[in-house]
């Protein structure tokens, strides 16, 4: 769990682990989860309508494997857009939004309980991880909306999945949330721009992910805090 320590992370020099440790640890954390589901909790209402538990969960578990096949394609020439710019708009309009809530309830009736459930994601992720193990440093993928990137750019925004997925994912459940440290260490510069958060408004990593997705509502005086500050929240859809 994420320790009550104000956020100070001022940028991507100061990560002390390493994105795939970020990304193992976030993964091993859901996968313990889902392994104690009972069969009614794979029907429950998420808060990414028109998800339930299994949509969700199949959802995250696409995104967890989608480097396995990037990394079998061929490396663009050169790298044209980083973590925080492969979040946009354009990656939640209408028609992708669709595309990307019909995949995910797909591949949920591929899984009928709550081990199919768990094994399809274990699978997924440590695929990924060890795909990503046999790379050279300074590999480049191209995602499936086009975007060219380093691995370990779009490495954190797989480990930014995992994580806020997995504050949808504890809600619905009615369980505390988690989030690893090392997934918040990784994942906060991303969220802030590499920008400090005031101090004053004392929040930890945990609060300061529901905040910048929308799964926390900002309430006036925090809107203007970061704004003052330069804070300019990622876009993210659900």
């Amino acid at each position: 769990m994420v320790g009550r320590e104000k956020v100070t992370v001022a940028g991507w020099g100061r990560i002390v682990v390493s994105i795939r440790a970020a990304f193992r640890a976030e993964c091993a954390t859901l996968g313990g989860v889902l392994r104690g589901l009972e069969p009614a909790d794979l029907d429950r209402p998420t808060d990414c309508p028109p998800w339930a538990v299994r949509d969700l969960v199949a959802h995250v578990a696409t995104g967890a494997g989608r480097l396995v096949d990037m990394l079998a394609a061929p490396a663009p020439p050169r790298a044209e857009v980083d973590a925080a710019g492969y979040f946009g708009a354009a990656k939640f309009a209408p028609e992708v939004d669709r595309a990307r809530i019909d995949s995910a309830r797909r591949s949920a009736r591929e899984l009928p309980d709550p081990a199919a459930v768990a094994a399809g994601f274990d699978r997924a992720w440590r695929s990924t991880d060890e795909a990503v193990a046999r790379q050279p440093a300074g590999r480049l993928v191209r995602t499936r909306h086009g975007d060219a990137m380093t691995l370990t750019d779009f490495l954190v925004t797989r480990v930014v999945e995992v994580g806020v997925h997995g504050l949808d994912l504890a809600a619905a459940l009615g369980r505390e949330p988690w989030l690893t440290p090392a997934a918040a260490e990784a994942v906060a510069p991303l969220l802030t721009g590499g920008r400090v958060v005031p101090t004053e408004l004392g929040w930890d990593r945990l609060t300061l992910v529901g905040k910048a997705t929308g799964r926390v509502p900002l309430i006036d005086r925090e809107r203007t805090v970061t704004e003052s500050a330069g804070i300019r929240w990622p876009t993210f859809g659900g």
